[in-house]
């Protein structure tokens, strides 16, 4: 990390900021051979995590290329833990351009995906966990992913990891002491102690595996697909709960005949709704294409919405997608809909299915109390999204699995009165796993990968 890095901060397209962003020992030294402040006096001073206003020169033209705003952050206040320069100028794709062109040509080199977080954990200013929420938060989609990401980013998944850690190396720290100096008078402990503190660990790892499921969807967010016949609804509701149009919505069956999807934050959780093609026979190719990928998104779906028409009743072609649903495997709803021009209520065919809600799409009718079910059919008695014990990345997930694992065990072996040294086998291994979810055990390649899904300039 000898060399100084720059790369646009801000996305791409136009607006009324952009940022270009420079991290390095070089970076106060290139943006001295660039910059022309306004007063040239509190320019000399260089104080840190202050604006100075003034132009980026190319002084080869003797050309002003914008005016700008400089802020300096030294070493170790920022957040690569280097000296940062950071220029703010208008936000165009030109001036961006421009100023980034001259940067690199004063000694800078393009920062690679990622690459700014990636300094900042290798000095130490984030771990391997808060590293990966900042992408997180970037693209959080609702309420609850944004809580989760933050309460990450804050630190609070790395505190129960390395509390866990902790735990884990004091007992092993008494295994290995008492294997290398087996004749010294060292501090026992019983194997009950150390089965109460590998028992504890291994709760909450089992706890925080226990929250993955939670932590997906707050993070991800659920695939939501509508099902149903044609005209029984499935636009009318995709548009109620996108709050507009999205969908033509007519009289005549089969109109939906490809797939429209929206995202939508619902109850603090991001829905991706999929309204697909209705159901039925048909001799109409494209219309039999969009039945056939109707039938494979849900295959594909986390939450399925089964609509059914209550103004007209319930046919042999509702039972057969009831049917269908049901033996999917996933998790549904279903949606009696038209229930404000419905005659009366269609139960005969729906008493083995144990979530039916009365709607009506076009008039919003028990719209709030869909949300209230998705929420407790899918989050009920699940870790909150700013628990410390929320896991929300497969990454993390699989390090907690081989961690109680290996715990699992290590108090195997405890119960077999095993000796010290394979006892202490699958404790290390247990502490490096956790550890690799902090970064404290983890290998470059691992480090390449996760920093590779950043953006540049991140």
């Amino acid at each position: 990390m000898e060399d100084t890095i720059a790369a646009i901060a801000t996305p791409p397209g136009e607006g009324g900021i952009g940022i270009i962003r420079i991290s390095g020992s070089d970076a106060v030294r290139i943006i001295e051979q660039i910059f022309a402040p306004k007063n040239k006096k509190l320019w000399e001073q260089k104080t840190s995590h202050r604006l100075y206003l003034g132009h980026i020169v190319d002084k080869n033209k003797n050309q002003p290329i914008d005016e700008v705003l400089v802020s300096i952050m030294k070493s170790p206040k920022s957040f690569t833990g280097e000296d940062v320069v950071e220029i703010n100028c208008h936000g165009g794709y030109l001036p961006l351009t421009l100023i980034l062109e001259l940067v690199l040509a004063s000694g800078a080199r393009l920062a690679g995906p990622g690459e700014f977080s990636k300094r900042a954990f290798l000095n130490g200013r984030l771990d391997l966990a808060q590293a990966e929420a900042i992408i997180d938060v970037i693209r959080a989609t609702s309420q609850s992913g944004l809580t989760a990401a933050v309460n990450q980013l804050q630190g609070g998944l790395s505190k129960q990891v390395e509390k866990l850690r902790a735990d884990l190396l004091r007992i092993l720290a008494y295994l290995e002491a008492s294997i290398d100096f087996p004749e010294d008078e060292i501090e026992a402990l019983s194997a009950r102690e150390i089965t109460e503190v590998l028992t504890l660990v291994l709760h909450e790892t089992h706890r925080m595996l226990e929250g993955f499921n939670a932590g997906k969807i707050y993070r991800e967010g659920l695939k939501t697909v509508i099902v149903g016949k044609p005209n029984v609804g499935k636009s009318s509701l995709l548009n109620a709960l996108v709050r507009e149009n999205r969908a033509i919505v007519t009289e005549i069956p089969g109109t939906t005949r490809d797939v429209i999807e929206e995202i939508i934050s619902f109850g603090g959780i991001a829905l991706k709704i999929v309204d697909t093609a209705g159901i039925r026979e048909t001799e109409d190719l494209v219309e039999k294409i969009g039945v056939e990928k109707s039938k494979a998104l849900l295959m594909e779906a986390d939450l399925v919405l089964v609509v059914l028409d209550a103004a007209h009743g319930i046919d042999a072609a509702d039972e057969e997608i009831l049917q269908m649903v049901k033996q999917s495997g996933k998790k549904y709803l279903v949606l009696l809909n038209k229930i404000d021009v419905a005659k009366e209520k269609e139960n005969k065919v729906l008493v083995e299915h144990d979530h039916i809600l009365e709607i009506s799409a076009k008039e919003e009718i028990g719209l709030d109390q869909l949300e209230r079910t998705i929420k407790n059919l899918l989050l009920a008695g699940q870790i909150a999204p700013n628990s410390e014990k929320l896991v929300t990345r497969y990454r993390h997930y699989e390090a907690l699995q081989r961690a109680e694992r290996h715990i699992k065990e290590t108090l195997s072996a405890l119960k077999r009165n095993m000796p010290a040294d394979f006892l202490s086998i699958d404790l290390k291994a247990a502490w490096e796993a956790l550890g690799e979810i902090t970064g404290s055990t983890v290998s470059e390649d691992i480090l390449d990968r996760i920093f590779a899904d950043f953006c540049i300039g991140k």
